[in-house]
């Protein structure tokens, strides 16, 4: 099916519900969110010649033209290429150009530096303003009465991975793994009603984007602050105004929602679920921000591959705190999706037993078709049908999964692994240490030392022994760092995730 038919499905429904909202302020309805959808529908097939299977990108900031468009590409049964606005002209570019876009939607500043991009050559049929062009011819025109049939495995969301170490990858998903993977948030992850609120304060070319699906089903509302972006008093602001508000944070977004609570005095009164994930959340943020805003989260871990759902730690468990592996299951990142299997292997392949350490492994409707145009990285990721997610960690015997790190950031000392995480998480619980990432840095005696790049809180000084003997009232010794090195911050791509590989080729530079 299309998943488009979910939309013309609560047109039918709810069709005087709420639909798209900027801030506060309702733009419109259910029953006009799918005419405008159908019109565009229209507008790209009638006037520009796209066909089923044709790829349409989407190089846009938040906005709720955005999932108009968005729906206008899936019900001309084309496929959507959502790209991160925050990327350079040129990396956009390389993706059109990469997945044969033949349409692209972009907005005020996305429009040029694409235009500039593509004058170097790069091939793409079409580039659109919503902004500068407007959308109203495309909303006026002629549209498609009916969502263009679709089968489960035709494409339908072609998804640029951040590329940290060389080249996006595309990562195909289609309409059924759309569909299974937005029924996991029913089972797994939280219910949805007409009368919730879907805030949209994480990119919509990512993550954030994702849940949308579920959320049009219900006949729910989606909210795209009036800054397009994510500022914590504006969330808390809009929780209070909104009510029953859900969203999607990664690990640094919540941070600073805590800390702008806090900060308020308040405790994020109005937003009932806080979905967190796209990187490591550490013991310390989450024991204090369930301290402040109180059980409101939801942790998810996914992959691109397996978008959102590989395993998730619910509400529930976030709360079990008279349990006796209470703090053990709150480190974790939960168990499987109802439509996931996971399985953790060693270097060879072999299946290993619970509370052994190797590459965790995924197998299941929600995931991904395979690459882009890429045979040889699709056979050496999907192996008899299993995702291997290059991720460590390992599972409980109640099939708790606890994260270690990507493989390739483990550190190899004297011939013993060494884990950044477990310092990362030693570290953090010293008032002193705003952010950290523990990266290896080549040592020709003992293969590798532990390096920690630290991030001070404000006002706090320097001081690696006082760093040290606090390492060392939890970890082992062999883990603690041989260095320090201290930077006003860590960097970041434009998910928030931090580049190790930069830190390492910095370090390795000094």
């Amino acid at each position: 099916m299309n998943i488009a038919e979910w939309l013309a499905a609560s047109a039918r429904l709810y069709p005087r519900s709420p639909a798209l909202m900027t801030g506060a302020v309702i733009d419109c309805d259910y029953a006009e969110f799918a005419r405008r959808a159908s019109s565009i529908a229209g507008w790209l097939t009638h006037q520009h010649g796209i066909v089923p299977g044709d790829r349409v990108a989407l190089f846009m900031s938040n906005s709720t033209s955005y999932l108009e468009c968005a729906y206008g590409i899936w019900w001309a049964g084309a496929v959507a290429v959502p790209i991160n606005a925050k990327l350079h002209g040129r990396e956009a570019a390389w993706i059109c150009e990469n997945s044969g876009v033949k349409f692209g939607f972009v907005a005020g500043d996305t429009n040029a530096s694409l235009r500039e991009a593509l004058g170097d050559g790069k091939p793409v049929a079409r580039v659109f303003d919503i902004k500068s062009d407007g959308t109203n011819a495309a909303r006026a025109a002629a549209g498609l009465p009916q969502p263009v049939s679709r089968q489960t495995d035709d494409l339908a969301w072609l998804f640029y991975t951040s590329g940290t170490t060389g080249r996006p990858k595309g990562v195909m998903l289609s309409h059924g793994n759309l569909v299974a993977a937005s029924l996991c948030y029913l089972s797994d992850v939280d219910q949805v009603h007409a009368h919730d609120h879907a805030l949209y304060a994480a990119p919509l070319s990512h993550g954030a984007g994702l849940y949308n699906f579920i959320h049009v089903r219900a006949g729910a509302r989606h909210v795209v602050p009036e800054s397009g972006a994510f500022d914590p008093d504006e969330v808390l602001t809009l929780g209070k105004s909104l009510g029953d508000v859900s969203m999607f944070a990664a690990p640094t977004m919540v941070k600073r929602l805590v800390e702008a609570a806090k900060a308020r005095g308040e405790n994020g009164d109005g937003i009932r679920t806080i979905v967190y994930g796209g990187g490591p959340m550490y013991l310390a943020d989450i024991r204090e921000a369930l301290d402040v805003m109180g059980p409101r989260f939801v942790q998810i871990y996914g992959q691109g591959e397996s978008p959102m759902t590989i395993t998730a730690l619910s509400r529930y468990w976030h709360q079990q705190t008279d349990h006796p592996r209470y703090l053990e299951r709150l480190a974790s990142v939960g168990a499987a999706h109802s439509a996931i299997e996971v399985r953790i292997t060693s270097a060879n392949g072999e299946v290993l037993p619970p509370g052994e350490t190797g590459e965790i492994e995924a197998r299941g409707t929600p995931v991904m078709l395979g690459y882009w145009n890429n045979r040889e990285a699709t056979a050496s990721t999907i192996k008899d049908g299993w995702l291997r997610t290059g991720d460590v960690g390992r599972l409980d015997e109640d099939g708790f999964l606890t994260l270690s790190d990507r493989s390739k950031d483990v550190i190899i000392s004297g011939g013993t692994n060494i884990y950044p995480r477990e310092v990362e998480e030693a570290l953090l619980t010293h008032n002193a240490v705003r952010e950290v990432s523990v990266v290896g840095v080549a040592d020709p005696e003992w293969g590798e030392n532990v390096v920690a790049c630290v991030v001070l809180a404000d006002g706090a000084s320097a001081d690696d022994r006082t760093l040290d003997a606090h390492c060392l009232s939890s970890i082992a010794r062999f883990k603690r760092p041989k260095r320090y090195v201290y930077l006003p911050s860590l960097p970041k791509n434009n998910y928030g995730k931090v580049l190790k590989t930069e830190l390492r080729q910095m370090l390795g530079a000094k």
